[in-house]
């Protein structure tokens, strides 16, 4: 199992990318970066690879529809490049709230977009002269499609550090987790409950398997979670709280909200449906106080020692390859030592 850590979107950059030289030092393998609508992820990973020497790189997550599939094929090969072949990709659909907006595009197809995007990249860093013609891309644009009639097919120009960059795909629904068991490295599932997994998805990994080329290797999942050693403080249980009411309860209207979704599958029926009334109607006090102790619990990372332990186990035993943690503990000094504990940690579990 890999220890890495997400990098928050608020504030604090400067001192983040100072204290990961000391995590990298403390057995910190791996650095995540969102995007959402913060700040681009690229600049700030291009900014880590140059301030770090062998932490890998991720991106948590690229979203689809904000860049071409080939400037995404670009940006990959060029972080790949300035990190000497430390990137890896992570993209996703977003949702519609991000995509029409902050971006003003329409939030159509995502898993059609998805899958199309993965095989495009994966052209351009092999250098073919990229030709596309799918049902939601076609390259290049011809004369039939509306374009000029000037557009040729053309290849990257440098040669990629690697033809073959991992790509990790962020998926919840049934059949994105389907495409990502097929087509990509890594997976990054939000929330993973690791005693409920498989009600959710146990078929969708397992028919994603079965068209899964085996020179792939295993599925590398990367799961976001919530990290601190010693007794939990309540102020960091009560922050998870809010985040699973914010999603379950309002990241989407009532029927296109994923996460409620997530947590339906996970046979959290009437939780799901009182937290969002209650996050719909403005008390948002009230949703976080019902969502349940156990996913709680469940989806963070929180307690002595021995109690972290026993949940890495259990994260093992689910599956999870890599940690994408947020490490709670207030001062650089403890994040340094927590960082340095959970490393030895994974490293017991191979």
């Amino acid at each position: 199992m890999k220890t890495g850590m997400i990098i928050n979107y608020a504030g604090g950059f400067d001192e983040t990318v100072e204290e990961l030289v000391a995590l990298e030092d403390a057995g910190l393998q791996l650095v995540a970066m969102p995007e959402a609508y913060s700040f681009d992820g690229v600049s700030q990973l291009g900014f880590i690879a140059a301030r770090t020497k062998k932490i890998e790189l991720l991106s948590a997550i690229f979203q689809i529809y904000s860049r071409t599939p080939t400037l995404t094929a670009m940006t990959a090969a060029g972080l790949d490049y300035v990190s000497g072949g430390r990137f890896t990709l992570g993209i996703g659909a977003s949702g519609p709230q991000v995509i029409e907006g902050f971006h003003g595009l329409k939030y159509d197809a995502p898993l059609g977009r998805t899958r199309e995007v993965i095989d495009i990249c994966r052209q351009v860093w092999l250098r073919e002269k990229v030709e596309h013609r799918g049902k939601h891309y076609t390259i290049p644009l011809t004369e039939e499609d509306g374009g000029s009639g000037l557009g040729k097919p053309l290849k990257l120009i440098n040669h990629p550090v690697r033809n073959r960059i991992p790509i990790a795909v962020a998926a919840l629904g049934p059949k994105n987790v389907e495409l990502v068991a097929e087509k990509a490295e890594g997976w990054q599932p939000l929330f993973f409950h690791p005693g409920k997994y498989k009600t959710a998805w146990a078929e969708s990994l397992e028919a994603g398997y079965a068209k899964r080329d085996p020179e792939m290797g295993p599925l590398d999942i990367q799961l976001q979670i919530p990290f601190a050693i010693g007794e939990p403080d309540p102020g960091a249980l009560q922050m998870i709280r809010n985040q699973l009411a914010l999603y379950v309860g309002g990241m989407g209207a009532r029927d296109k909200n994923f996460y409620n979704k997530l947590a339906v599958r996970y046979g959290y029926d009437s939780e799901a449906k009182e937290i969002q009334d209650l996050y719909l109607d403005g008390k948002k006090e009230e949703a976080a106080k019902a969502v349940p102790d156990d996913l709680v619990r469940a989806v963070s990372l929180l307690g002595t020692e021995d109690e972290v332990r026993a949940q890495l186990g259990e994260l093992h035993e689910a599956g999870v390859t890599t940690l994408l943690t947020t490490p709670l503990a207030s001062t650089p000094e403890q994040r340094i030592s927590d960082v340095g504990t959970l490393a030895r940690m994974t490293a017991e579990l191979g």
